[in-house]
């Protein structure tokens, strides 16, 4: 799809960290929970890093069936692999812990909610320069991010997604 607004991964990653921090900030005081924010904002940061070697595919491809997914998912390991192979043996086991982590952590759950509602907030920066290209991603995000089992990306979206709707003069 063609953006109007550009963005590299850099950007992108600065922003997953960014909300990353707020939702684990919301599990803790809002949902009484324990994340770590430090460590969901370290996995936001590194979360595309695979991008370096693979370079970026777009959702609707890289989601299209299992197979492709499937596909897209052994090439990021062997990127992932390749890249932690680049560094001195002492930091190997740091890094793999921040770029291949333990899915079933809730600071892997939030990093990953984070991302989506990059995505989504991707979307609605489209939208609202006018690129209609994004209006079936915007439904088909936000249909997802209202469906997670996470209550924190909920949360966010009921408090903090409307100042990402706003024109700059509006923010006043």
């Amino acid at each position: 799809m063609h953006s109007t607004v550009r963005e590299n991964i850099m950007e992108h990653s600065e922003q997953v960290a960014q909300i990353a921090h707020a939702l684990a900030m919301i599990n803790n005081k809002v949902f009484g929970g324990n994340a770590d924010a430090n460590k969901c904002v370290t996995l936001a940061v590194f979360h595309e890093c695979s991008e370096v070697i693979t370079g970026d595919l777009p959702t609707p491809i890289k989601y299209y069936n299992s197979e492709i997914t499937g596909a897209y998912k052994d090439l990021e390991a062997v990127a992932n692999n390749q890249l932690l192979g680049m560094l001195p043996e002492d930091f190997r086991l740091d890094y793999e812990k921040i770029i291949s982590p333990d899915e079933s952590t809730i600071e892997y759950k939030l990093s990953k909610g984070a991302d989506k509602l990059s995505a989504y907030i991707k979307c609605l920066e489209e939208l609202k320069s006018g690129n209609k290209e994004f209006q079936k991603a915007e439904k088909t995000i936000k249909k997802e991010l209202e469906s997670s089992p996470l209550p924190e990306l909920k949360y966010f979206m009921d408090h903090f997604l409307s100042g990402f709707k706003k024109t700059l003069d509006e923010l006043e």
